[in-house]
């Protein structure tokens, strides 16, 4: 492949980009074809308390009885405790964090969105209930009676047996399917299965495509009854022999009626986490056991624990956080000393988990409300205008400078600036759809602005290298790959100071601070690729001998130019 269909291709690539982030960022380009727009639509960036409004709330952490070693891991602890708690509330991205005071440790939890302060105080104290219930007989209040589950099938096998007839009578196999067949799998499609080898279904099923003799385009004579009901199958050709031999065939199915699976019923026990003194992760012995939870019980819980054990012999106790089951561990022995051994193939991690989740039933660290501010959605939306406009206006502003002083380079720099914004916005609505969600903050839109200098920044370094290489009588083209090559040690330096100055503040940073950290580190990465991969390629795709008769239009006159 010669340079100029790399160069060609390379072009193609980012043209393609621009338009897949310009959609991405901007969806009202495509709002006259909904399902496009439906779709991307959805994406949304996620605001911070400072822009969509919301409550802060900020508690004392009372660690005077805890050590001095412990505080950090009890903070975090308390910390994962409310986070799962308004977690459950459905609340998106909370922001919660902890910081030192001069008396002592606080707490800062941050609900975009959320209006109600009584009900946010509420679900930051409210403590997680942890219970212990025994399973008591099965509720079969859905059961449908036998007699009349038989009579519901013998009703199913004769609206089966008369499409069978209306099927080998002629009529429409397709139109059949679509009318009656109770497979959502190959109803809308007709009944079509497609071509399968044998064993692509169950036994029945297989016998009659691929042991009996029927014709390509005949149905089934009889009805064929399989655990799912009853089917009437047609044939419609085959090809391949022996091993390769596959069957194209279609079904109609009209399924048979039974009873669901009775609900377990979970009974009260009066055993909860009031009653949990602690739990831990144990090994049944050194080396590569299996891990286990032990639990122990204060006194009034290994009383009650005791009877409980004592009547489930054989029988499952079920534990549950907040409603949910968490484990369900069979009782072998009567426990009479309050300690017990939850077991269940768990990996370390997990049984980790299922400890600091026993171990949730109360705030590890007790904690008092300190100071409350409610931030209207009518505040954080003034301010995230304000925040774009300035944006806008400095982005505009840029582009103009770059246009009048580096002319062509400069409307390169333009579009790879263009290009840039697009993929910071879609960046941060993309981000949602992984682990690394991004919330966006006013301090995170200054680190977005910021970066923007930053890209620019870079595209000057190279220009200004680029028009020294043309001033001292090397050709324009030349020139752009070695003010390329010349600037990017620069280039690279400054930015990674810039990009570990900003790491330092994500790690030792809290709050607002990590945000704008975040949105800096990612603007300048996406900068970088603009200002080196952008500009380049479509500087090689536009430049050529051409503009060797017009300097000026790179800002450059001929009296400059050495040997002209």
């Amino acid at each position: 492949m010669n340079l100029y269909k790399k160069n060609l291709i390379r072009f193609y690539g980012i043209i393609l980009l621009a338009l897949l982030v310009g959609l991405i960022s901007y969806p009202k380009i495509v709002s006259k074809i909904p399902p496009v727009y439906n779709f991307l639509s959805q994406m949304k960036i996620n605001l911070g308390l400072d822009l969509q409004g919301g409550i802060h709330l900020e508690y004392e952490a009372d660690i005077s009885k805890i050590d001095s070693e412990k505080v950090d891991e009890a903070m975090q602890a308390l910390q994962d405790v409310i986070e799962r708690r308004v977690n459950a509330f459905g609340i998106s991205e909370p922001v919660i964090y902890s910081t030192k005071s001069e008396s002592g440790r606080r707490l800062i939890v941050e609900l975009a969105g959320v209006k109600d302060i009584a009900q946010a105080k509420s679900m930051i104290k409210e403590t997680p209930f942890l219970e212990f219930k025994e399973v008591g007989e099965p509720d079969n209040e859905n059961q449908i009676p036998e007699d009349l589950l038989n009579q519901l099938n013998e009703q199913a096998k004769k609206k089966a047996e008369d499409i069978l007839t209306k099927a080998l009578s002629g009529e429409d196999f397709n139109s059949l399917a679509k009318e009656s067949s109770e497979d959502p799998g190959s109803k809308d499609e007709g009944g079509d299965l497609g071509f399968v080898k044998k064993g692509s279904f169950v036994p029945e099923f297989d016998k009659i495509l691929f042991e009996e003799d029927l014709k390509d385009g005949e149905v089934q004579q009889q009805l064929v009854e399989t655990q799912f009901g009853w089917h009437i199958i047609k044939k419609i050709e085959q090809k391949g022999e022996g091993e390769d031999l596959e069957i194209h065939s279609a079904h109609i199915l009209i399924a048979k009626k039974a009873n669901p699976e009775p609900e377990v019923n979970y009974i009260s026990t009066g055993l909860s986490g009031k009653n949990l003194d602690n739990a831990s992760v144990e090994f049944r012995s050194q080396g590569l056991s299996e891990p286990e939870v032990a639990i122990k019980f204060d006194s009034e819980g290994t009383k009650l624990f005791a009877e409980l054990t004592k009547k489930n012999i054989g029988k499952p106790i079920a534990i549950f956080l907040d409603e949910q089951i968490i484990s369900a561990p069979t009782v072998q022995t009567e426990i009479t000393n309050g300690e017990a051994v939850i077991t269940g193939n768990f990996s370390t991690e997990e049984a980790k988990d299922l400890v600091h989740r026993l171990n949730q039933g109360a705030l590890p660290v007790p904690i008092n409300l300190v100071s409350q501010q409610s931030v209207e959605a009518t505040l954080g939306a003034s301010s995230l205008q304000k925040s774009l406009k300035a944006g806008m206006i400095g982005l505009f502003l840029i582009i103009v400078f770059m246009i009048v002083y580096y002319r062509f380079l400069g409307v390169i720099s333009a579009i790879a600036l263009l290009i840039y914004a697009g993929l910071m916005v879609s960046v941060f609505k993309l981000s949602l759809f992984s682990p690394w969600a991004i919330t966006l903050t006013l301090p995170g839109i200054a680190g977005f602005i910021l970066s923007i200098g930053m890209a620019v920044d870079a595209n000057i370094l190279i220009f200004e290298r680029t028009k020294e290489e043309i001033k001292n009588g090397r050709s324009i083209v030349g020139s752009i790959e070695e003010g390329f090559k010349r600037a990017w040690t620069s280039i690279f330096d400054s930015n990674m100071s810039s990009i570990l100055t900003a790491f330092i503040l994500v790690i030792i940073g809290t709050g607002f601070v990590k945000g704008f950290a975040v949105t800096l580190i990612v603007g300048i990465l996406l900068s970088m690729f603009t200002a080196i991969i952008v500009s380049r390629t479509l500087l090689r795709f536009f430049a050529g001998e051409w503009m060797e008769k017009y300097p000026w239009i790179l800002g450059i006159s001929r009296k400059e130019i050495k040997n002209q």
